[in-house]
């Protein structure tokens, strides 16, 4: 038992990893990741829904009809999503604006319906509720990892604040251009894939999969 435990949490953060292992939850690490910020929000609300949700189905997954799980699921999901948007809203409103349909398209996220269908719906809450952490954590951890770069290397700042000191800049005698392209999606895909091999690099074992 303690062995499924510990399983559940670290797997996800290490050699189960929702992104640079299975490929999950893609999109929104291109959406999301020009600066800081609005990721670590990102990743926050994924891993609190994604957390919760599973608690919830575990809860009620014996009382649950195999014909309708996927609603009740949904219907789940929808309502947490709900919560936190309408949090972000009150507290954090610019990133939430930033963030735009990306919070509400958390309903669909693989990563999330893929626990509930796979973990909580086969185990008690707390295994849930730590598969379901490790799960936000893992994605949470790949979003920052790229976000740190393209903000810093796509505007020299990081959480909005200035890294690179102006006098670098051509512009003032020195010798650095901020990267534009860091500010494209397509960069952030690039990225991803860099985080994906260097992942693979450090777990052999993976590297047939």
């Amino acid at each position: 038992m303690a062995e499924i435990k510990e399983n559940a949490f670290l797997g996800p953060l290490n050699k189960n990893n929702p992104v640079a292992v299975q490929v999950l939850g893609i999109c929104s690490a291109l959406a999301v990741t020009a600066e800081l910020k609005p990721a670590l929000i990102m990743g926050l609300s994924v891993t609190i829904i994604v957390a919760l949700s599973n608690v919830v189905i575990s809860l009620i997954r014996k009382t649950i009809p195999t014909s309708v799980r996927i609603i009740v699921q949904l219907v789940v999901v929808a309502a947490l999503v709900t919560v936190v948007s309408e949090v972000l809203k009150a507290f954090v409103y610019d990133v939430s604006v930033q963030l735009s349909v990306y919070i509400g398209l958390i309903i669909t996220n693989c990563i999330l319906m893929g626990r509930l269908e796979a973990f909580a719906m086969q185990n008690k809450p707390w295994e849930s509720f730590l598969d379901g952490l490790g799960n936000g954590c893992g994605y949470a951890m790949v979003l920052i990892i790229v976000a740190i770069f393209r903000e810093l290397l796509g505007s020299g700042s990081l959480m909005g604040y200035r890294v690179i000191p102006e006098s670098w800049y051509v512009d003032n005698g020195g010798c650095y251009m901020n990267n534009g392209m860091m500010m494209m999606p397509s960069m952030a895909l690039i990225l991803v894939a860099c985080v994906i091999w260097v992942h693979r690099s450090f777990n052999k074992d993976l590297q047939d999969k």
